[in-house]
């Protein structure tokens, strides 16, 4: 009979208790319940949880505990085989990208060196090289983070916003004195739109800024969303909370400012606290209007009666000042499907068939590197020299080529 000690008892622990203290250690913002790392690493746990019960994997896997039993896999159950065995299902079983299945072997490394520290398992399998060696190698690319958009994207995107934008506020502004108070309303809405899906797409594509740090994060609680008191047209500034975890200025370019002047004069913001970017989606400004108002004391058929008389709830919203969401970063990159398409933009990329919005910070980064060098490019997009060097190396390696041809031109006096 195994005698009752404190380690056994910490072995027979299912492994399932320990994925909520573990995430929250990892975790942004108050208690550990934000952030994109939290979110995806809670993910994978589960499926690694579900697999290790014999509920994923091939058609001949049952998993780590005897098949007659009905408990939860426990640490006592883990070795390197089991890891060995993981990574194998992530390699073959669930038709992974090589770097997809790398990163998503990382998350539960990371949570296997967590559990070594909390005294959960005696050794960290999940690192030595029988476990790793099924994994196929990793080429270095990060998914879904190649995409640049080039320079006549940019500007096919950037001009047909703009034309799109001037447009809706022409149409607005030239509207007859007769013409019906609705009417006039959903006319101003369609130039708010516009005029937001501008500034929007020029923000993104000339100030390098992170998604993240521009527009809400539902799972980052510090990610609100920038606000007008967060913009300095004088100044050419823009405060966001950085991947680092802490506010610094971004610059706002010359590019960028008209847009952003002209929404605001349209928008005409109640207050500075006001987001930039505010969500347009109906449901949510509904639901958002009909309890700021029930809040407020208003009766529910005093609240039908005025939203009746205002053709959209973001207008109700703004007259009201009853401030709603930024959009979220997943909103973003709808906007930017939406607007690739209909600029009918001719785009080639293996993941993306838009202009996703993390190309326009990469494809920025392009500009300044081939403009000013890797100093003033890292400075810009706030990442260390070494990390732009790294990521641009393609611009290094084809300068240098230019350099050797033109010294194989001069030495050999061109008889290549």
């Amino acid at each position: 009979m195994k005698r009752d000690t404190p380690m056994n008892r910490v072995q027979s622990t299912p492994l399932t208790e320990t994925f909520e203290r573990y995430l929250q250690d990892k975790g942004k913002g108050r208690g550990g319940n934000g952030g994109n790392y939290r979110r995806n690493v809670a993910r994978e746990l589960e499926r690694f949880a579900e697999w290790t019960t014999g509920e994923r994997g091939s058609d001949d896997w049952t998993g780590i505990i005897p098949t007659d039993s009905d408990r939860e896999p426990t640490f006592e159950e883990l070795d390197e085989r089991v890891f060995r065995e993981y990574a194998r299902h992530l390699a073959g079983d669930r038709g992974l990208k090589q770097n997809t299945a790398q990163t998503y072997y990382r998350y539960l490394s990371a949570w296997c060196g967590w559990c070594v520290n909390e005294g959960y398992l005696e050794a960290h399998y999940a690192q030595r090289a029988s476990a790793m060696a099924p994994l196929p190698d990793d080429d270095g690319r990060k998914p879904g983070d190649q995409q640049a958009w080039t320079s006549e994207q940019r500007h096919v995107l950037t001009r047909f916003v703009d034309e799109q934008a001037r447009d809706a506020i022409e149409e607005f502004t030239t509207l007859p004195e007769e013409t019906a108070p609705l009417d006039k309303q959903r006319t101003r809405y369609t130039a708010l739109k516009a005029t937001r899906d501008r500034a929007l797409v020029f923000v993104l594509a000339y100030t390098a800024v992170r998604v993240g740090e521009l527009l809400r994060d539902p799972n980052d609680p510090r990610r609100r969303g920038v606000r007008w008191t967060d913009l300095s047209f004088e100044e050419g500034s823009m405060d966001v909370y950085r991947k680092k975890q802490q506010w610094d200025a971004a610059s706002l370019p010359d590019p960028v400012i008209g847009p952003l002047r002209s929404y605001r004069k349209l928008l005409d913001p109640p207050s500075e606290r006001w987001p930039v970017f505010p969500t347009f989606d109906q449901r949510t400004l509904a639901s958002l209007v009909r309890k700021e108002l029930a809040d407020r004391g208003q009766r529910p058929d005093a609240i039908d009666e005025q939203r009746a008389a205002s053709a959209r709830d973001l207008l109700l919203a703004l007259e009201e000042d009853i401030r709603p969401p930024s959009i979220t970063t997943d909103g973003a990159r709808s906007i930017l499907q939406r607007l690739s398409e209909a600029a009918d933009i001719t785009i080639d990329h293996p993941r993306h068939d838009y202009l996703a919005p993390h190309g326009g910070r990469r494809g920025m980064g392009e500009v300044l590197v081939r403009a000013f060098g890797y100093t003033v490019a890292a400075r810009y997009l706030d990442n260390s020299e070494e990390m732009v060097r790294e990521r641009y190396s393609h611009i290094e390696a084809g300068e240098l080529g230019d350099v050797a041809t033109e010294a194989l031109d001069e030495i050999d006096g061109g008889r290549l």
